[in-house]
């Protein structure tokens, strides 16, 4: 039996921490959790989360340590009002997906993409049972 308890950390492969940085706070609004350098010389390197406010998980911003191109990540985000969301990064100027889902049991979401090709996918939170 494991003894993993929760889902803390994603991490996206990035060119540029700094551009990253500026997308995930200034145009998605999520706050800067951790930046901070490690080691020395040639093998310095730089740690970065980021997370929407309230947030347990964080998501990471890597360089890509192994030489491997940026990019190709996935990870889903949940939002009270995916349209409203949807709306609001697009008057940002931020390229918004398509709405799909909401039928079913396949919950309401789109998604949107980094400089670097990682996607957000925002998906509509479960509804909130009172007393659950």
């Amino acid at each position: 039996m494991t003894s993993v308890t929760s889902l803390a950390t994603a991490m996206f492969t990035v060119a540029d921490q700094d551009a990253a940085v500026g997308f995930y706070t200034d145009t998605l609004g999520w706050e800067l959790r951790s930046d901070v350098g490690f080691g020395e010389g040639d093998t310095a390197g730089r740690w970065v989360e980021v997370a929407p406010p309230g947030s347990v998980a964080v998501l990471a911003l890597n360089v890509a340590w192994d030489g491997s191109a940026p990019g190709g990540g996935a990870v889903g985000v949940e939002a009270t009002d995916v349209r409203g969301e949807r709306d609001r990064l697009e008057q940002a100027g931020v390229a918004v997906g398509e709405l799909m889902g909401g039928e079913g049991p396949v919950p309401l979401m789109f998604s949107v993409s980094d400089a670097d090709g990682n996607t957000i996918w925002v998906v509509e939170a479960p509804p909130v049972t009172p007393g659950a």
